[in-house]
Order: structure tokens, then sequence, then C-alpha cells
């Protein structure tokens, strides 16, 4: 089966996402720099989940590029992605409009730590049909970024219930790991 499909549908539903997302963010209330500091903290999560979807959204691009085909376990695999990104959204507005809120926070990490774990379970299946030898499995290599994502998140989560501000960073340092891009798949492509 081509791939072209679910990478349209994808893309489509990344951009939708980010699109609510925006959309969520609300107006100030008066016409000073004091009515747009109190929307800081739901711009500044905006912004950190834009970052996310952006990542996801290339990675996804890069992946799909390196295999040729797919088959039915990758489409319910991608669902599966999809469906833990389709929360972005809400998780944002909720951390944002209750200013790093204990359980909103611990909330937040939740869906981006089943997000991360959607993303493995789809490159894993990709890899599996692709091959030991194919394009994504070569270009992944041990994935050391992969692996130690889901374990940031998982200690993020409790760590919102002593200082959502720890949590909030480890998100950010997340991000930051996976927006210098990995040039190890488009590498691979070019061999």
């Amino acid at each position: 089966m081509t791939k072209g499909r679910v990478e349209a549908f994808s893309d489509g539903v990344i951009a939708i996402l980010i699109t609510i997302m925006v959309l969520e963010l609300k107006l100030p209330h008066g016409s000073d720099w004091q009515s747009l500091r109190t929307l800081l903290p739901t711009f500044l999560t905006y912004i950190l989940s834009f970052i996310f979807l952006g990542i996801y959204w290339s990675n996804h691009h890069h992946m799909f590029h390196a295999v040729k085909q797919i088959n039915g376990k990758v489409l319910w695999a991608n669902l599966h992605l999809l469906f833990w990104l389709s929360l972005v959204p809400f998780v944002t507005g909720w951390m944002g409009d209750t200013h790093l809120a204990t359980v909103p926070t611990a909330v937040y990490g939740t869906v981006l730590l089943l997000a991360a774990v959607a993303y493995s379970i789809l490159q894993h299946t990709l890899i599996v049909f692709d091959g030991r030898r194919g394009n994504l499995a070569v270009a992944v290599g041990s994935d050391f970024k992969g692996r130690i994502s889901p374990i940031l998140y998982a200690l993020a989560i409790p760590l919102a219930f002593v200082e959502p501000w720890i949590s909030a960073a480890i998100y950010v340092l997340v991000a930051l790991m996976w927006l210098a891009p990995d040039p190890r798949i488009e590498s691979r492509l070019r061999e």
C-alpha cells in the first residue's frame, strides 16, 4: 500500500490541531501591557505546544520519506499517534489558563508521554514492515533521543505535584533536544 494518503491525512490533522490551538488564544481584556502580561502563561504554553507539534510533523515527514510502502498496522499505529496529538490543544489550553497548576501540568506531561510512546510504536511498526536493513532502521540506529524523551516525561509528571515549573522546564528541555535538526534520515537517504 502506498504512503501518500497517510502522509496527507497526518499533515492535515496536525495543521488543524495548530489552528485549533491558535483559535483558543484569548484576546486581552485591556489595551495596556499588564493585560498582555496576564496572558503570558497561556501564550508560552501555546508556543511550547506549537513547537512540539512542529517537531512531530517534521519527524513524521522524515520517517515516512524513508520508507517505500506501508501496511494496515502502520495505519493504525499512525492513528494512535494522531489520537494523542489531538489532545494537545486541550491540555495546552488547560495548562495555560490555569497558569501551570499541578494537575493540568501533569496531564500535559501525560499526553506528551503517550504521544512519544505512540511515535515509538509507529516507528517500530514501520521498521518491522520495511525491514531491519531498511533506510529507517539504519538511520534511527540506537535512537537515544527517542528512548530518553519518554523517561524525562515520566519524571516530569510526578514532579508537577512537587513544583509544576520543574515539569515545564523538563518539557522545554525535551523540545530543545528535538528542535535541533536530526540529520540521520536525510543523510541515510543521500547515501
